[in-house]
């Protein structure tokens, strides 16, 4: 009986001396606090994203710039907010385009059709998946699975019309009736 008093008083005094991982405050690191802290250090940023952490403190919450350098949407700058769950990696991360931007995939509110964010989503996909997944948004944008109708209509008859007024939205001004703020670098 007091080796069993002895040996749960000395895994106290291990945890209270750091011997377990732990998260900011001192409490233990949930899943998804380890996991994304796995896929941050194993990034692999291209020198077209760059990545931004509001709060140092706070890995599950971040944000990621894309600035595609070719393609119709070059030279834009585009601001994507994401907030990882307590679920993830099982749970794809909430991810959001801070940017309003003229694309068939992203809608003028911010939300992104990509794949892997919804029914493709598996836990051994990664936050560097995601980023090369909204990367190829910007390169190929897909007029078949449309969050903003309009913009994914005119790529599928008339190509030009739609360059025409990507460009019109990054250099800042009006699609229609849609005012867009200016977001080349």
């Amino acid at each position: 009986m007091i080796k069993l008093f002895s040996l749960k008083q000395q895994k106290k005094d291990e945890e209270s001396a750091g011997g377990n991982r732990t998260g900011a405050g001192g409490k233990k690191a949930s899943a998804a606090q380890l996991r994304i802290q796995k896929d941050i250090n194993e990034l692999n940023l291209t020198k077209t994203c760059e990545i931004n952490f509001p709060d140092d403190d706070d890995l599950l919450n971040f944000r990621i710039i894309i600035s595609p350098d070719e393609g119709i949407y070059k030279g834009g700058r585009f601001v994507f907010s994401f907030k990882v769950g307590q679920g993830y990696p099982h749970d794809p991360p909430k991810v959001k385009c801070e940017t309003m931007v003229y694309h068939p995939n992203i809608d003028l509110e911010g939300n992104v059709c990509l794949n892997i964010l919804r029914e493709d989503w598996k836990p051994v996909l990664t936050i560097n998946s995601v980023i090369y997944g909204l990367h190829y948004l910007f390169l190929e944008p897909n007029p078949e699975d449309p969050l903003n109708k309009e913009a994914a209509e005119v790529l599928q008859n008339n190509r030009r019309l739609f360059e025409q007024n990507v460009h019109r939205s990054l250099r800042g001004g009006y699609v229609g009736s849609t005012y867009f703020e200016r977001c080349l670098k």
